[in-house]
């Protein structure tokens, strides 16, 4: 097969959606080499996305494609929007996948298969969180994207559910294709190696976890205020992985009110190679979010075997597991409970890394990537 790919935010974008891409694409270059790859682009300038870019070139049957004349070049957005349909239809492509909710205009009179990811329908499920013209503009992509698809992958039965209420598509255009946590995540780093961690980020003392944008729907307050009324506080520090902005300054204020500056600490920048250290230091990883596309901290921190504690609903049981312990977001007193549970039973801790664990198995990379492959071959 010979598959092209919207690579825009695997080459530009740090995190989230641009970790999504770079695992699904070395996933297929690595487990599936007999395909050809074909990867569409904005001019790559980062020099950490060049030597990704040569890697795959090295490892694969890899091409990168970005826009050739000068007024292209100058206006990237509008070549991946407007004039990618044009340089598409100059090659021979079984299948075009747009990987982050976008398709070309044009698309559907070309001589492929087009299939478009849909990571969430939060814009449409929670308005309140996106500005005016944010809903407008997604509102519009979307729709487009899911009309003119062949065929399109939702990340979870959830995401589904959500296309067929919200937007009314057709039950047997959509596919739930998993996507895989980042390998850096399978293996346990040697005692020596978590140490140094430890000390470089002075993790004196055990601590519970959360890692996740400091959004007001990631609920971070909830996890502050259950953490605060707890007993065992002060044995345990609370460490937030996360930007922010305005919800952040809510965050720090609160921290600041109960006087827990000494055992809350926010960190906002912390390498992607540093976050599987962070998550097997944890005694807890606690997660009250409101809603989720997926859910990626809850599977990182399985495959670091540390026990969880999230929000019930949603997708969070898919990507929890059946030993994952689930409350209600709304209730701090519920958090607190929790946490102390799983403090006071060692039992209910081992149970809840075993089955953690072995749940968090069918988001390996080869299982995802096979999954993925065979889709490709049953549309074609």
């Amino acid at each position: 097969m010979k598959i092209g790919f919207d690579a825009k935010r695997a080459f530009h974008n740090s995190r989230g959606l641009g970790n999504f891409s770079r695992t699904l694409i070395n996933g297929l270059v690595t487990y599936h080499p007999e395909n050809e790859y074909s990867l569409y682009t904005p001019p790559i300038k980062n020099e950490l996305y060049l030597r990704w870019q040569n890697e795959l070139c090295e490892k694969g049957k890899v091409e990168v494609f970005s826009p050739t004349s000068g007024v292209m070049k100058s206006l990237p957005a509008l070549w991946r929007s407007v004039m990618l349909s044009k340089d598409l239809a100059k090659t021979e492509l079984d299948i075009y996948h747009g990987l982050s909710h976008e398709l070309p205009p044009g698309i559907e009179r070309l001589d492929l298969k087009s299939v478009v990811t849909i990571h969430d329908l939060i814009f449409m499920r929670f308005p309140k969180y996106f500005p005016w013209i944010d809903r407008k503009t997604y509102k519009w992509k979307f729709s487009h994207s899911c009309e003119k698809a062949n065929h399109i992958v939702a990340i979870c039965n959830q995401t589904k559910r959500d296309l067929i209420n919200f937007m009314n598509i057709p039950e047997e255009k959509i596919t739930v294709l998993y996507q895989a946590i980042d390998p850096q995540f399978y293996q346990a780093w040697e005692q020596k190696k978590l140490q140094g961690h430890r000390e470089k980020y002075k993790l004196n003392r055990p601590y519970f976890l959360h890692v996740g944008a400091l959004e007001e729907r990631k609920n971070a307050l909830n996890l502050i205020n259950a953490y605060a009324f707890l007993e065992e506080n002060k044995n345990y520090d609370l460490i937030l992985i996360g930007h922010g902005k305005s919800y952040k300054d809510l965050v720090e204020r609160r921290i600041k009110e109960l006087g827990m500056q000494d055992r809350i600490r926010i960190m906002g920048h912390v390498p992607f190679t540093d976050l599987p250290g962070f998550y097997q230091s944890a005694s807890l990883f606690v997660w009250p979010s409101f809603f989720e596309g997926f859910g990626l901290p809850i599977v990182e921190a399985l495959f670091s075997k540390c026990p969880v504690i999230t929000s019930e609903g949603s997708v969070f049981p898919e990507s929890g597991g059946e030993k994952t312990i689930y409350i209600n977001p709304n209730k701090p007193e519920e958090i607190k409970k929790a946490i102390k549970n799983v403090l006071e039973s060692q039992s209910l801790r081992d149970e809840m890394i075993e089955a953690g664990y072995l749940h968090a198995q069918k988001f390996t990379l080869k299982n995802t990537t096979n999954k993925l492959n065979s889709f490709y071959q049953s549309i074609l």
